[in-house]
């Protein structure tokens, strides 16, 4: 996500003996015996967290919209990439002796507000006509948005907190991912959507069974019945076929 690791020269030979160099990619520190520290230390992994739950839904939903949705973080991904190389601003001193990143605008920062802000204007845009009045279907959504949006506001307090980046850099990096989110759900629902009728269509997407299920309002639900009913089919099917006793 970020975090490279010095250059590997460093690493080389010292005295004769090997130097072990930690890989920054996934290693987050935090002050021994803080337990907020230490919060927000596994608070950090979160993206990483949540890229797993991506991949796992393109490979196993492979639903077009969850795929626009993923790439779009990779997308913000390379955006945060081109945008530190253009400001060159290093991090704050006390990390300084582990990352030579860059650390303006914050990658983690800049993450969990896309994807929290995309969430909420999915929940806010896509959903809207899925029972506007039921109470617990209110309270599910509510529910999404604000753990997200909580998520978001820890990552970026743990990347202060623990010295990874300093206020403006965070703050910087909220906001890029904020309107990028913006930029991005934008084109995936106004540009791209319309297109997905056409793109199931064709061979290469019917080859990896890929789907739009843009029109199904409550899709767990629908797949739940559908896989039901056909059970039920089946059954009825076998027992009809079995001889009788």
């Amino acid at each position: 996500m970020e975090e490279e690791v010095s250059s590997f020269s460093d690493t080389m030979q010292l005295n004769g003996e090997i130097e072990w160099q930690p890989l920054a990619l996934t290693l987050v520190e935090y002050p021994k015996g803080d337990w907020i520290g230490k919060f927000f230390a596994f608070i950090s992994l979160s993206p990483f967290g949540i890229g797993a739950g991506f991949v796992t839904l393109v490979l196993f939903r492979r639903d077009l919209h969850t795929i626009a949705f993923f790439v779009g973080t990779l997308v913000n991904e390379a955006l945060n990439i081109i945008l530190k190389h253009i400001i060159c601003e290093a991090r704050p001193l006390a990390r300084g002796h582990l990352y030579n990143e860059y650390g303006m605008p914050s990658s983690h920062a800049q993450f969990v507000w896309f994807f929290s802000i995309y969430v909420l204007y999915f929940v806010a845009i896509r959903l809207h006509h899925i029972n506007n009045n039921s109470i617990i279907s209110a309270l599910w959504k509510g529910i999404i948005v604000s753990g997200c949006l909580s998520l978001a506001v820890l990552v970026s307090i743990g990347r202060v907190y623990l010295h990874y980046h300093t206020s403006s850099q965070v703050i910087v990096g909220a906001l890029v991912g904020f309107l990028f989110a913006t930029l991005w759900f934008a084109l995936v629902h106004r540009v791209l959507t319309p297109l997905f009728p056409h793109l199931v269509s064709l061979k290469v997407c019917e080859m990896l069974m890929i789907r739009d299920t843009t029109l199904i309002p409550n899709v767990m639900w629908f797949e739940y019945t559908t896989t039901r009913q056909e059970a039920r089919a089946r059954g009825r099917k076998m027992a009809a076929l079995k001889p009788a006793q």
